[in-house]
């Protein structure tokens, strides 16, 4: 009977304020959509960031018979002699723990595969326009990557060293700008949402203030008297979340797993990244909703 009048009056307190409790949910399910993006964006840039220190830290390319630097023009194709020289040169260096040769024809087919879904660029591309290399793999990428560089750049037959790191600073930048915006725009909604939490169970508990004195007046427990209204903040705080789990998916399926097809590599979130986000971004929307309207009721209904 009890459970049954607290329904009751969550049904009266969400009917007769409709509106604000329609705004409430909109603000919490941006909010948490917003503040869940920030989170995803971390995960993505970690996850990447993870992968690239497995792979290939550094990538001599030698030069061809269309290698556009001067050195390469000057003195043409890559000798076997001086390939033997260059590995000897990095297989000796000790900042260096690896080293691979990867001839045209390999370069190739590692070409003809990563861009497998463009065959107007594989049709147009030559063999011969491919570089051989040595990928190369450092004990400590950010401080030997420079030293190894200048060993090799400039050697006999080496068109361009590359990091192959440098290829992912616009993408760390793309996405910790993205996150920093949406985090900070979440954190005013999300202010914004506490407040407007505040006010809906603030008119709430004013409107139906003679059922409240009433249930005061026949001995009804704080607890059963503010039941209701942390009811109302708590299931509008969950309806948020559960819009807020919808537009996390489109946003890690339309927008982070899209940005993969731009950059050099697929790293893409995982569904438990995406499950952990979404768990975190309803702890946080129950919280929120909860605690701002039991510290709204305990000043508002005190005895």
């Amino acid at each position: 009977m009890r459970a049954q009048f607290v329904l009751h009056e969550v049904w009266i307190g969400l009917r007769r304020n409709l509106t604000m409790t329609i705004a409430l949910v909109v603000v919490v399910a941006i909010s948490l959509s917003l503040l869940g993006t920030g989170l995803l964006f971390v995960k993505q840039v970690s996850n990447t960031r993870t992968y690239w220190q497995g792979k290939v830290q550094l990538s001599v390319y030698l030069c061809t018979s269309g290698s556009a630097s001067s050195q390469c023009a000057r003195n043409g194709p890559v000798t076997a002699t001086e390939i033997s020289q260059v590995r000897q040169e990095l297989q000796s260096d000790n900042q260096v723990s690896h080293v691979a040769f990867v001839s045209e024809a390999e370069a190739y087919r590692q070409f003809r595969q990563e861009f497998a879904d463009n065959p107007s660029l594989i049709r147009d591309t030559l063999p011969s326009e491919i570089p051989s290399s040595f990928e190369v793999k450092l004990k400590n990428t950010q401080a030997d990557a420079s030293q190894v560089s200048a060993v090799v750049n400039g050697a006999p037959g080496v068109d361009q060293v590359v990091q192959n790191s440098s290829v992912l600073d616009k993408f760390y930048k793309l996405l910790d700008g993205a996150r920093n915006a949406v985090v900070v725009i979440a954190i005013i909604l999300i202010i914004a949402a506490i407040l407007l939490v505040a006010n809906t169970i603030r008119l709430s508990a004013f409107n139906r203030r003679r059922e409240t004195s009433i249930m005061r007046l026949v001995g009804a427990s704080n607890f059963y008297v503010q039941l209701p209204f942390l009811m109302e903040g708590v299931l509008a705080g969950l309806v948020g979340w559960l819009v807020a789990t919808g537009l996390l998916i489109v946003v890690k399926s339309l927008l982070l797993d899209g940005l993969q097809q731009y950059f050099p590599f697929n790293v893409q979130l995982n569904t438990t990244d995406l499950v952990e986000v979404i768990i975190i971004a309803m702890i946080i929307g129950l919280v929120l909703c909860g605690t701002t309207s039991f510290l709204t009721l305990r000043r508002y209904l005190r005895v």
